[in-house]
């Protein structure tokens, strides 16, 4: 069991951290494709968290289209081909494009603060403006899909009547 890090300078949840190493664990190809995730109870273990913070986790990796959950069954790995290309149509956040090869901005040292506690204040906007810019395209999105859904099932059920 490898508990969830303990830094005081990396503020994000705890479901984020681990939803960025069974992430990495599914790009780097150590989870493949059509395999199934760990189990809730198995990534409570691993990352030292709450029932619901593991929930948490999976659900930001099925938000992104990396996995996909079948009722009763579990969560598994959605396809992808050789590239990483995901035939779901997975892009993985703007945030996490522009600094998956770096260390995250609360982890660099900075010469002014030898404790590191402080981030470098344009990337870190930069790194929340664009999460912020993607967060209301997929809210927009959202609200079109749901329209579309209530659309169907009112035509549906018309057809049934």
């Amino acid at each position: 069991m490898s508990p969830a890090p303990e830094s005081k300078q990396d503020r994000r949840p705890p479901y984020q951290h681990a939803a960025d190493e069974l992430r990495r664990d599914i790009l780097q190809g150590r989870i493949k494709p059509g395999e199934q995730m760990p189990s809730i109870r198995e990534l409570q273990e691993r990352f030292g968290v709450a029932n619901m913070t593991a929930r948490g986790a999976l659900n930001v990796l099925r938000d992104e289209g990396l996995i996909y959950t079948i009722h009763g069954r579990g969560s598994f790995v959605a396809d992808h081909d050789a590239a990483g290309e995901f035939s779901v149509g997975y892009t993985p956040p703007a945030w996490y494009l522009a600094n998956r090869d770096k260390t995250p901005p609360q982890a660099e040292q900075t010469e002014g603060n030898p404790d590191g506690s402080e981030a470098t204040g344009d990337t870190l906007t930069e790194m929340l403006t664009a999460l912020r810019d993607e967060l209301r395209a997929l809210s927009a999105d959202h609200q079109e899909l749901r329209r579309e859904v209530e659309e169907l099932k009112s035509q549906q059920s018309k057809s049934q009547s």
